[in-house]
């Protein structure tokens, strides 16, 4: 399970021209689950996120979690995440886990984020096509993988 971590200032999904959510100070996360993933990995990426100090504390340094900020998270998911680039021009995305198994563990993280945040839980819809907007925060965007431990 991969995700991409960024701080904003606030951020926004839109479906078929109608806003869907939105948050002010906190995370926008884009997940990736791939074939070889499992609750474990939802489980271990959830508590890895909600503990990361990535939000400045008075002196400015990044001392704070997400909970220490009273912030938001919207998370949006990507199978993208997973495309392999290696050969030609065309990603591939082999390694992206079907909607089979991706829509169970994308709602266990969800969940699972929901039970860890002091504050709200927003979501795009999977599969959906949606327009993403942020404004990047610092700008702070971190990379994890749950498979890496990174």
């Amino acid at each position: 399970m991969r995700a991409v971590i960024q701080r904003v200032s606030n951020a926004q999904v839109v479906i078929d021209h109608k806003l869907h959510a939105q948050i002010k100070n906190g995370l926008l996360l884009l997940v990736g689950i791939e074939e070889s993933d499992s609750i474990e990995d939802v489980l271990w990426l959830t508590k890895k996120i909600i503990q990361m100090r990535i939000f400045a504390d008075h002196e400015g340094q990044m001392n704070k979690s997400i909970n220490d900020v009273d912030g938001d998270i919207l998370v949006v998911s990507q199978f993208t995440l997973h495309a392999k680039t290696k050969k030609g021009n065309r990603p591939s995305f082999i390694n992206a886990a079907k909607p089979k198994l991706a829509i169970p563990l994308y709602e266990a993280f969800v969940k699972q984020l929901e039970l860890l945040l002091a504050n709200n839980v927003k979501t795009g819809v999977f599969g959906a096509d949606m327009q993403v907007s942020l404004c990047n925060d610092g700008p702070v965007t971190i990379l994890i993988d749950s498979k890496r431990k990174e």
